[in-house]
């Protein structure tokens, strides 16, 4: 006979405190951290990401004082580079532990964001270990990519929107936006969910008013105080962080981290539907079209989904990322981190029979 389990409840019976696990992570990290440093030395194949080796260039640009875009195929905000000058002064690894530490970072905001959905400890210690134990983000995080940077601040901001601190959540969404350009879609379903609610009454009034009173009532709740607090906050972060950097670093700026990502097209190791179209395409006139055509399927189902699940947040935003990773023009490895990252904790929702 056939019972349904959680799959937080697998792993109750090691009886490791959360403590324990965390450590066993981290050890894990490090270890891989320093297997890294022999297979780069002594095999033909380096365990390091080539673009840790592309980060570490940019930063010792940094240290001279010139623009970290002088190193070709750097298409990252200045900021990463900056984040990375100690490579140059302390050791080339300061780096890769900054980014196992983001991977911890995000364990850690999992499980506190699991326990105020209610459950246990050691309950939510299990989820996390999807994530803690996992090779893929070990792996990337220890191989030196930046990405747990960017999984730790979309966690940050979807914690302190549940803690209910506006100002604080817009503060890191707006890092991680300047970061890297994904979690810009979550912006239609955290206000959605920042709106004020109508009470029962209201909306059965408002389902006999014509559609120019819905749409009147509707603005007028967009007007709410959380909504624009986020937004004017989220906004300002942005543009401070991106006017800041244009005023050191020119155009190069605009165009490597936030324009090439608009059109940027990858041939080669990609996961993505359109590879073989824009393989095929590649010195097609309408090469460029087709790129920006690509961009359609996600915009309308990220609407929709936006709409139909806004008020399970962390939910809705989940499948933003899967529908934007997979209908995305582009998709390596790393990518699939975007929504791993947030798979612990949609996990209580489902259950598996065995």
């Amino acid at each position: 006979m056939s019972t349904s389990k959680h799959w937080g409840e697998w792993f109750l019976n090691l009886r490791v405190p959360p403590a324990g696990v965390f450590g066993v992570a981290f050890l894990a990290r490090v270890a891989l951290v320093f297997y890294g440093v022999f297979q780069d030395r002594t095999l033909h194949v380096r365990y390091t990401d080539i673009d840790y080796q592309v980060f570490t260039d940019a930063a010792r640009f940094i240290t001279k004082g010139r623009s970290p875009y002088l190193r070709a195929t750097y298409r990252y905000t200045p900021l990463l580079g900056w984040l990375l000058t100690p490579n140059i002064y302390l050791s080339e690894l300061f780096g890769k532990f900054i980014f196992i530490s983001c991977d911890l970072l995000t364990a850690f905001l999992l499980y506190r964001l699991l326990l105020l959905k209610g459950l246990g400890r050691r309950q939510a210690c299990g989820y996390c270990v999807f994530w803690l134990l996992n090779p893929l983000p070990m792996a990337v995080s220890s191989r030196g990519n930046a990405d747990s940077i960017v999984a730790s601040l979309v966690l940050m901001t979807l914690y302190f929107i549940e803690k209910r601190f506006v100002a604080c959540a817009a503060v890191f969404y707006g890092f991680a936006v300047h970061m890297k350009m994904y979690p810009v879609t979550y912006i239609l379903p955290i206000v959605l969910h920042l709106l004020p609610e109508r009470d029962n009454e209201e909306g059965v009034c408002q389902s006999r008013y014509s559609l120019q009173a819905r749409l009147y009532e509707f603005l007028k709740r967009l007007c709410s105080w959380g909504m624009l607090l986020f937004v004017a906050v989220a906004g300002l972060t942005f543009f401070a962080l991106s006017l800041g950097f244009y005023c050191k670093y020119g155009w190069e700026f605009l165009e490597h981290t936030y324009l090439y990502h608009l059109t940027r097209r990858d041939i080669r190791h990609n996961f993505s539907p359109y590879f073989y179209m824009l393989y095929l395409t590649a010195e097609s006139k309408w090469s460029f079209s087709l790129g920006i055509a690509t961009f359609l399927p996600q915009f309308v189902l990220l609407s929709a989904v936006s709409f139909a699940y806004y008020r399970d947040l962390i939910f809705c935003c989940f499948l933003h990322t899967a529908i934007f990773v997979t209908f995305n023009k582009v998709c390596t490895s790393q990518y699939f981190l975007w929504y791993l990252c947030l798979l612990p904790l949609v996990m209580p929702l489902t259950q598996v029979l065995c």
